[in-house]
């Protein structure tokens, strides 16, 4: 692993490409490097979780738009739609359009915290799409996707993009771009010229999960694929981009991130280096924001010490700077205190989530965020006694650089009427690769087949499991197997028309 300095040059100074953090990503992409059987198997868990969120989701209505936009842009040899028969095939970046959103949507599938947040199995519907179309190898599938998720990593780990209020997808626009580069095997050059072009193209503010959380969240991710196809496209072309777009004098360092004098410092893996970044990112077990996963557990662990949820008087959760302003009351997110918010804001209020999880002992990822659920009253009682706090403590533990200690959890205090505290913290959601649990394979696949349950056919199920765990076999051509049909009946649709 490389330490790269990245830092703004004004325009008088000419700073070579192989200076450039654009041209290092663009390097690593193109190297051909050895695969990593414990990471090629975790391609595998991540294709098998994006499918199993990504069904669930299918008749969600922000889904029901993106496929029925990207059933208006039909392509003889293009890419398929979640749901819908293989035959069927359009564009490959609308139906990295359709695929993201429904991958995004429930805010189920992988997560990787340290500088910035991310989601890296959001690179998958876009790589995947392209590589449907243009009849790519399983194996070549793999190498992207690993490059993929290797470039998010440390992009996630050496700018903070949150600090700006400028949205993480801005990191996912270059990580895309760069797995598609690997995957489709293009020169250097065309990878670097794609790069640049794709984070200047998914640059956009952090309202998007701010205040009302629309269903531009789960859009989001998906418009970065998008766009990020497209500037791939244009680089194959022979088309450039703006340059240099992370050190120029007026580039998104200089402009919209840390400004002139920052300097930030991303990891990358020497040339030829096995790429395992995708095993330092983990899942979700429970349908929310990965920092509420932890305390989720704790919630369901404190339902059996405290026998009468009557006699809280209040509840005090002390965390990470991230957590507390983020999903915590730090936010100042009145609509986060809504028993008639979005799904898409009860899912980022860490006060909602753990009174639900500690009442219900348990969270779905329909059940617990219903309006009935949301206004029961009780709830509601518990929902108003709790409050978060940065803790500086576990504010270090969140950003430990060794993945072995990094710490997403937090330590809560139950105060009962009575005055008896109750006390319970943990550092990891037992499902981390770290925790107590771990997700393995036997995890990925039945949460596969709990999320699929009575919406796809057995026949339909065990034939995809098969199909994804011989991905390394799937020949050019093969990889609509990795596609699930579902009955043509079972899929809703939206009754507004749009411009297509």
């Amino acid at each position: 692993m490389i330490i790269h300095k990245v830092k703004v040059y004004p325009s008088k100074i000419n700073l070579p490409k192989k200076n450039q953090l654009a041209w290092k990503i663009a390097e690593i992409s193109s190297d051909n490097s050895k695969l990593n059987k414990k990471s090629v198997d975790m391609v595998i868990n991540r294709i098998i979780d994006n499918a199993s969120v990504a069904i669930a989701s299918l008749n969600r209505k922000a889904v029901i738009s993106s496929r029925e936009m990207a059933l208006k842009h039909f392509r003889k040899n293009g890419a398929n739609l979640f749901g819908v028969n293989k035959k069927i095939k359009v564009d490959c970046e609308w139906a990295a359009w359709s695929n993201g959103t429904a991958v995004r949507e429930l805010d189920f599938h992988d997560t990787f915290l340290a500088a910035d947040y991310s989601h890296p199995g959001d690179n998958i519907p876009p790589l995947l799409a392209v590589a449907q179309q243009k009849k790519i190898s399983g194996i070549n599938l793999i190498k992207g996707i690993l490059t993929a998720y290797e470039v998010q990593v440390s992009l996630v780990k050496g700018i903070c993009l949150h600090k700006h209020k400028i949205d993480h997808i801005a990191h996912l626009g270059p990580s895309v771009a760069a797995g598609i580069g690997t995957m489709l095997k293009l020169k250097t050059e065309t990878i670097y010229q794609a790069v640049q072009q794709a984070l200047h193209t998914t640059i956009s503010t952090r309202q998007s999960r701010k205040g009302e959380i629309s269903s531009w969240k789960a859009f989001a991710p998906a418009h970065a694929g998008k766009l990020a196809i497209e500037a791939v496209d244009r680089a194959m072309r022979g088309e450039g981009a703006p340059s240099p777009i992370y050190e120029g004098e007026d580039s998104i360092i200089a402009r919209i991130l840390g400004g002139k004098k920052a300097l930030y410092k991303i990891p990358l893996p020497k040339k030829g280096e096995e790429k395992k970044a995708i095993l330092e990112t983990y899942t979700k077990e429970y349908s929310a924001e990965y920092q509420a996963q932890a305390l989720i557990d704790i919630a369901k662990k404190l339902h059996k010490k405290i026998y009468n949820l009557n006699e809280i008087k209040k509840i005090d959760i002390y965390t990470s700077h991230h957590t507390h302003y983020v999903i915590g009351t730090g936010a100042n997110d009145p609509q986060k205190m809504d028993p008639n918010a979005s799904r898409e804001t009860l899912d980022h209020s860490i006060m909602y989530i753990f009174a639900v999880a500690l009442e219900d002992a348990d969270w779905h990822h329909e059940k617990s965020y219903t309006k009935k659920r949301a206004n029961k009253k009780s709830t509601i009682k518990i929902w108003n006694s709790i409050k978060t706090h940065e803790d500086r403590k576990w504010t270090k533990k969140y950003h430990d650089p060794n993945p072995k200690n990094k710490s997403f959890g937090a330590k809560v205090i139950v105060t009962l009427k009575n005055g008896r505290k109750v006390i319970e913290q943990l550092d990891r959601a037992d499902a981390h690769p770290y925790g107590s649990r771990p997700f393995k394979r036997a995890n990925y696949i039945k949460k596969f087949l709990t999320l699929t349950d009575k919406i796809i056919s057995k026949k339909e199920s065990d034939r995809f499991l098969n199909s994804v765990q011989n991905l390394f076999k799937l020949k050019p051509g093969q990889l609509n197997k990795l596609n699930i049909d579902i009955n043509k009946s079972k899929l809703f649709k939206n009754n507004k028309k749009g411009i297509f």
